[in-house]
C-alpha cells in the first residue's frame, strides 16, 4: 500500500516526525535502520498506527512514497566528528527504490556539503536518477526536543533548503502540512549551517554557565541567584543553567578535520562540559570530606540518570560518567528514577533504591543529577544527610548547589 511520507530512521530525531506526520493526517510508513534510541509507549503506538503509520516490513515499500525523510542518527566517530556511516547506508537503501517525483528530504545533522557532496552522489548513483531533474533533494534541521509541552512540530518553525528552487518549494509544500511556518534557507548549505549553529549555541552557552559555576562556588557568590536576576534582562540576554555534563543526540561541532576548519569557542566549550562530571566528583568528595567521610566505601545515591527531566533518554547522560568516578574512588553507588527500571554501568547492574525517602536517609550523600518532577526536593532535602544539588532545584538553602 503507497504512503505519503516514509520516515527513515525511527530514533530520536524519526520518530517526532512521524508522530507529527500522523498527527497531521499524512499516511506514513517508518523504516528502522538498526537498533536506534527512542520508543514509544503502547498508547502512543496505538495512536499511530489507528492514524495510519505502518512498519516498512521491506526496503521495496520505500520506492511507492511521495516524500523519503532521512532521520538517522550521527553520532560522535572515533575521530570526535559526527559518524555520517548511517546516513550512507539510509541513501544506499533508498537509492536503490528510489522513483522519479520523489522529494528526499535529510533531516539528520551532518556538516555543510554533506548533503550535496554525499547523499546526492549516492542516491544518483544507486537509482541512475538526476537530482534537482528526477527527483527533488533538501535539507531540513531537525528541531526536536523532547519532552517539551510548549513547542511542538505544529508551532514550531521549520527551516529548508534545497538543491534547486523548486526542490525547496517541494520540500516547503511537505512540511507546510505540518507546522505552521515554513522558512526558507537560500540553500542545502545554509539549511545545514542552520543545525551547526543552533547545536554549537546550546553547548557554548551551557559552557559559559558551567565554568561561572565554579566560578561562583570559589568565590561563595550564589549562581543560581545571579541567574534569576539576569534574567529579568528583556534584550541581549538568554538564560541557560548549570550541569553536571551536556546530554543528548545533538553532538557539537567544531568541524576539526573538516573542509580544513575549526571553530575554537566550540573545541573549548566541549572542553568545559566534558570536566562537569569530574567537577561534580570533585565536590562530592569535598563534601564527604568536610562532614568526616572519605568518598571509599561512602553510600552515594545518584537521583535522575536520564540527560533530560521526565524523559527516560539516557543518551550521553553524564550519570554514567560520574557513577564510574565514584566507583574508581571505592563509593558505594546507587540510583533512583523512575523512567528507569534497571541501570547498568561497566557492565555491572547498579542497585536501584526502591524506596526514595528511605535510600536518601541511609545514603553517606545524595546527588541530584537530574530534576524529574515527581521528586519532591524540599522532602528529600529533609531526610537526605548531604544533599548535593547539581541542576538549583532545591529551595535556597535545602542543600548544597553545584
Amino acid at each position: 500500500m503507497p504512503a505519503d511520507l516514509a520516515v527513515i530512521g525511527l530514533g530520536p530525531f524519526g520518530l517526532p516526525l512521524a508522530q507529527a506526520a500522523v498527527a497531521a493526517g499524512i499516511s506514513t510508513l517508518g523504516y528502522r535502520t538498526g537498533p536506534e534510541p527512542g520508543s514509544l509507549s503502547p498508547a502512543e503506538l496505538r495512536r499511530m498506527l489507528s492514524g495510519g503509520f505502518r512498519h516498512a516490513t521491506s526496503p521495496a515499500e520505500l520506492g511507492r512514497v511521495r516524500t523519503a525523510v532521512i532521520c538517522v542518527p550521527t553520532p560522535r566517530g572515533a575521530d570526535g566528528g559526527l559518524d555520517l556511516t548511517p546516513v550512507e547506508t539510509a541513501a544506499r537503501t533508498l537509492a536503490a527504490q528510489l522513483r522519479p517525483h520523489t522529494t528526499v528530504i535529510l533531516e539528520s545533522p551532518v556538516h555543510p556539503g554533506t548533503t550535496e557532496t554525499i547523499l546526492r552522489p549516492i542516491l544518483e548513483a544507486g537509482s541512475g536518477l538526476r537530482a534537482g531533474r528526477d527527483f527533488h533533494l533538501a535539507y531540513s534541521p531537525s528541531r526536536v526536543d523532547p519532552g517539551n509541552r510548549d513547542f511542538t512540530p505544529a508551532n514550531t518553525p521549520k527551516v529548508i533548503g534545497g538543491l534547486t528552487p523548486a526542490c525547496t518549494e517541494s520540500a516547503a509544500a511537505f512540511y507546510g502540512r505540518l507546522t505552521d511556518k515554513v522558512v526558507r534557507a537560500r540553500g542545502l548549505r545554509e539549511a545545514e549551517t542552520v543545525q551547526l549553529l543552533e547545536t554549537n549555541f546550546r553547548h557554548v552557552n551551557i559552557a559559559l554557565v558551567n565554568e561561572m559555576a565554579v566560578l561562583c562556588h570559589d568565590l561563595g557568590v550564589d549562581l543560581w541567584d545571579v541567574i534569576r536576576c539576569s534574567e529579568t534582562k528583556p534584550f541581549g540576554f538568554h538564560a541557560f543553567r548549570p550541569g553536571p555534563g551536556v546530554g543528548g543526540h545533538a553532538v557539537p561541532q567544531d568541524l576539526t578535520g573538516h573542509a580544513g576548519r575549526t571553530l575554537r569557542m566550540v573545541e573549548l566549550a566541549q572542553q568545559v562540559n566534558t570536566q562537569m562530571p569530574r567537577y561534580v566528583i570533585q565536590r562530592a568528595a569535598a563534601l564527604l570530606n568536610e562532614h568526616g567521610k572519605s568518598a571509599r566505601a561512602a553510600r552515594v545515591l545518584l537521583l535522575g540518570v536520564t540527560y533530560k527531566p521526565d524523559l527516560a533518554d539516557q543518551q550521553a547522560t553524564p550519570a554514567r560518567e560520574i557513577a564510574v568516578r565514584l566507583m574508581e574512588l571505592g563509593a558505594s553507588v546507587s540510583y533512583h528514577d523512575p523512567h528507569v527500571p534497571s541501570w547498568s554501568v561497566l557492565d555491572r547492574p547498579v542497585p536501584r533504591a526502591d524506596s526514595l525517602y528511605e535510600a536518601a536517609a541511609d545514603a553517606d550523600l545524595t546527588i541530584l543529577l537530574q530534576h524529574h518532577r515527581t521528586y519532591d526536593l524540599q522532602g528529600l532535602s529533609v531526610k537526605a544527610q548531604l544533599l548535593l544539588d547539581t541542576r538549583g532545584a532545591t529551595p535556597t538553602g535545602a542543600a548544597h548547589r553545584l
